[in-house]
């Protein structure tokens, strides 16, 4: 018993400990003029889904949860969001070349039909990202025709 209290106490304070390990944030008050929304000036439905199902991981501001103040979980979130960021960078979309932008609509595309994203990890603690048939057809649509005009 002895053995399993100390354990727990080890355990306690490499918890508390671990809480004192900054993390970076991936938050920015600058929306560059490379971001995806401005340069493809898109409507206002697609872009409020588009920050809400995409943007925590895809672009250089994350609206973090409470728990990100806790760690192991921030250094997932961060791993993640870096992750995440190397794959697709909306805040730098403008900075890639047509050909590149046009391979990354095919793939987002895919991703969305297929249901791959938002990540089911994702949306089962953020409910709201969640993508209805009708706004995954209609951010489809709005892609398609943006990849239609790079070509």
């Amino acid at each position: 018993m002895k053995i399993v209290k100390n354990i727990m106490l080890v355990l306690l304070v490499v918890f508390v400990g671990i809480q004192f390990i900054p993390t970076e944030g991936n938050q920015s008050d600058i929306v560059p003029k490379t971001d995806f929304m401005l340069v493809n000036n898109v409507p206002n439905d697609i872009k409020n889904k588009l920050q809400v199902s995409c943007y925590d991981c895809h672009s250089n501001n994350t609206n973090y949860p409470w728990y990100n103040k806790i760690q192991p979980v921030a250094w997932f979130l961060e791993d993640h969001i870096k992750e995440g960021k190397a794959e697709l960078n909306f805040s730098e979309w403008d900075s890639l070349s047509n050909r590149r932008k046009a391979s990354k609509l095919r793939s987002i595309i895919k991703q969305i039909e297929s249901d791959k994203m938002p990540l089911d990890s994702y949306t089962l603690i953020h409910s709201d990202a969640i993508l209805t048939d009708s706004e995954k057809q209609e951010i489809i649509q709005f892609l398609t025709q943006i990849n239609e005009n790079l070509n």
